[in-house]
Order: C-alpha cells, then structure tokens, then sequence
C-alpha cells in the first residue's frame, strides 16, 4: 500500500470514511457501516479491513475516554466470550478465503447489516410496549451467545460489528450513556484481539499504519462532532439512530 500512489480522490474518499468511523466512536454508532463499502472501493481486498481496524482502535480511545464510566459490565461480560469466539472464527475464514473474493463478502456482510439495522429501526418503536428480547435468564444468554458471535465474526471479516452489537445493547433497553459505554468497552476490547491476526495475515503492515496517521486528523474531527449530537439527542431518537 503506498500512499504516495493515491490520487487526490482516494484520498477524499478514505478521509471522509474515518470521518464517519469518528462520528460513530463519538457517540452516533450507526454512520460506521457507510465507511466500510467506502474503503471497500479503493483499497482492495483484505487490505481495506486491515486499513480501518487502527481507525478504529483510535476511536475507541475516545470513546472510552469520554464515556467509559457509563458500562454495563454484567451485559457485556455476558456476549464478550462468544463475541472472541467469533473473531477466531473470522480470523480462519479470512485465513482460507482468496483476496479476490473479500470485496463481494463485504459487500454481503455490509448489505446484511443494514437489512437487520432498517429491521431494528422499525421495530424499536415497538419496544417500549413489548417485553425485552432478553428478559427470561435463559432467553439473556442464547441471545447473548447469538449475537456476541454474530458480532465477533462481522468485525473480524469486515469491521462490521456495529449495528449487530447496537441491536444487542438496546434490546437489554440500555440508556444512551450506558449503550455508549458498554459498546466503548465491547469494541476496544475486541479490536485488540482482532490485531494479532490481521498482522499475521499481512492484512496491517507499516505501509497501512502510514496511511492510518495520515487520516488521524478526520477521525479526531469525527469524534467530536459525534459526541456533540450524542449529548444533545434524547433517547427515543437516539434509539432510533
């Protein structure tokens, strides 16, 4: 990956993504999903997953630092094993799969997520009147165990996790605070275990780190516009975002 081969473009296009992948560490979980097809179109292959995963990590250090008092540690203890698992999973999907395919899988991945966050959307209105998806002791953790895998394997293949842990959070009818930093949480600790893979599998190399230093600044930027529309949404609409 050499940034010095990037056309004016590229660059617009990688600067606008860790802008989004900021907004989201700030507070509006949501816009992450739009930077990840974003990336997906310049950079190919494996090498677009690798090059998020450090945007990442830097938005979650943000994150954790504005809203990391805020946790449930007792729910995200709950999905945080199956979620490892699922990265394991990823990580030997990734291991086996020729770079040639990794473009249409997250594309597929990316087009899932959004089908189950407009699905989320127009059930939450629901929510409130309706008993949790969670509620029953049994019920908590098989949907802990589903969803937790679900978003270990996503985020590993794809960084794609967010809206999957999104609808886990709110189904346990989190406050926006507490969503916030509980999947602060979820997310650095599972971004982590995520980077001994992706340098194994030459998927985060020094050319990529480069690049990442270079789209720091949009992030920053993104985390603060983030935080800002966190502290001023209310909960219904935040539940909905």
């Amino acid at each position: 990956m050499d940034a010095s081969a990037f056309t004016p473009a590229v660059w617009a296009i990688l600067l606008v993504s860790a802008l989004l992948q900021g907004v989201s560490k700030g507070g509006v979980p949501g816009v992450s999903i739009l930077a990840i097809p974003l990336v997906a179109q310049v950079i190919p292959g494996k090498a677009a997953t690798g090059l998020i995963l450090p945007m990442l990590i830097l938005g979650d250090l943000f994150a954790l630092a504005y809203w990391r008092r805020s946790a449930s540690w007792r729910d995200l203890l709950r999905a945080l094993p199956w979620a490892l698992a699922g990265v394991v999973a990823g990580a030997v999907f990734l291991d086996r799969i020729d770079d040639r395919f990794m473009r249409p899988v997250i594309g597929w991945i990316v087009l899932v997520i959004l089908v189950v966050h407009v699905w989320r959307r127009y059930l939450a209105p629901r929510a409130a009147e309706a008993p949790a998806a969670a509620d029953h002791p049994v019920r908590r953790h098989l949907f802990a165990a589903f969803m937790g895998s679900m978003g270990g394997f996503t985020t590993m293949v794809a960084n794609a996790a967010g809206p999957v842990m999104g609808m886990y959070f709110l189904a346990l009818r989190l406050s926006k605070a507490t969503f916030l930093g509980t999947s602060a949480w979820y997310f650095f600790i599972v971004n982590w275990v995520k980077v001994p893979f992706m340098v194994r599998l030459d998927m985060i190399t020094l050319p990529s780190l480069t690049v990442n230093l270079l789209m720091a600044p949009a992030l920053v930027m993104g985390v603060v516009v983030g935080v800002f529309i966190a502290r001023r949404v209310n909960q219904k609409v935040f539940d909905l975002a």
